[in-house]
């Protein structure tokens, strides 16, 4: 009888695993689900250049049936419940039983969790909010911007710090740069949470005349002073606020006693699965590891998991283990780039900027889709 496999959430984990797995189960084991609240895919990476026109809304959406193999059942329905010794996930519309669950529902910005910020600030980690950001870019023509990571964890660590190199590339090129001042804010004692990243980077903020402040953790902001409140009992004025917002795991977790307060899963760091339940698991930002939310993270798992899972459907334990493998691009200009790859032994160590890394992570961006299909 085939195994009853339940894929919560098709970002980009929940994706790659249900293609990955769909295509080696040469021997038919699996009946495999894919749950998801909306029938779109989103390319979230796309957003940042969305803000600076460098990509258009069309080009990071795909319709999720187009991307998903023909074998997977894919449900658009929104998660309510997950009942771990039944195994059932309950939806709006119906109750799906497993025999196996992948949780891959990802992370979510709450902006509305800092007081005020909703209200005034600006962001880049949703389409809508991508979109408006751009536009008020587009229309300053001086004044100060004000970059402030508001919550960790949050997904693409190095996007925050992409973002502020671009923009003052993209206001040099307009012309605009004299006379808006940036200043980039972080909650710890240097530019970045990894030091050697932090290092290279804080060389390229210098050369860029941006301000730094640290230890800065954003409390409140408020709207009608246009001010950004911290911990520290700082206060710092802006004209445009642009913040990385708190992030949460998915409702659906917290409702079913299957996270903690926040929505992050704490799994095993090397075999995913829940400490209590074998048969679950979890991938990608829905996790708690001590790894970056990021989509590679996401994809070098659901690579791990689709062997174990095809191992354990034939009687035997996993077989592959997730070592942390992680590897990120980050723009230090709008021409120029760099990148990390590192796991959970082997720190990472920026490579030189080059042209060349840049056009490579702009190839990327268009042959994403075939990483989503698990071909590439």
């Amino acid at each position: 009888m085939k195994k009853k496999l339940v894929i919560l959430g098709a970002g980009t984990g929940g994706t790659i695993l249900a293609n990955l797995l769909s295509k080696k189960d040469t021997g038919n084991l699996f009946d495999i689900t894919v749950i998801n609240a909306n029938d779109k895919h989103v390319y979230q990476p796309g957003f940042l250049y969305i803000v600076f026109n460098r990509m258009q809304e069309e080009e990071i959406l795909r319709p999720l049936r187009n991307l998903l193999h023909p074998k997977v059942n894919l449900i658009v329905d929104r998660a309510t419940r997950i009942d771990p010794e039944k195994r059932v996930v309950y939806t709006e519309n119906g109750e799906y039983r497993f025999d196996y669950l992948v949780i891959a529902t990802g992370s979510r910005i709450v902006p509305e969790a800092t007081p005020g910020f909703k209200e005034v600030g600006d962001w880049f980690y949703d389409l809508e909010g991508a979109k408006r950001l751009r536009d008020r870019l587009t229309e300053m023509k001086e004044g100060r911007i004000v970059i402030s990571l508001i919550g960790i964890p949050h997904k693409c660590p190095v996007a925050i710090m992409e973002f502020t190199l671009m923009l003052h590339d993209c206001l040099t090129t307009k012309g605009k740069r004299d006379n808006i001042e940036i200043i980039y804010t972080y909650p710890l004692p240097r530019v970045q949470a990894i030091p050697t990243v932090a290092e290279r980077i804080q060389e390229h903020f210098d050369q860029a005349n941006i301000k730094v402040k640290t230890f800065f953790n954003v409390i409140e902001v408020d709207p009608e002073k246009k001010k950004v409140k911290t911990l520290e009992d700082e206060e710092l004025e802006f004209d445009l606020l642009v913040g990385i917002p708190e992030h949460r795991g998915a409702q659906v977790l917290i409702d079913s006693g299957l996270s903690n307060k926040f929505g992050w899963v704490d799994v095993d760091r090397t075999h995913l699965n829940l400490e209590k339940y074998g048969n679950i698991f979890a991938i990608g930002d829905s996790t708690n590891l001590a790894t970056s939310k990021a989509g590679s993270v996401a994809h070098y798992q659901a690579e791990v998991l689709a062997d174990n899972l095809l191992s354990m459907a034939q009687g035997y334990g996993p077989i592959k283990r997730y070592n942390g493998e992680t590897f990120c691009f980050i723009e230090t200009s709008c021409h120029e780039a760099t990148y990390i790859t590192f796991d959970y032994n082997t720190p990472p160590f920026p490579a030189k900027p080059s042209k060349y890394i840049h056009w490579v992570k702009m190839s990327y961006n268009r042959l994403y889709w075939l990483t989503a299909k698990g071909i590439l």
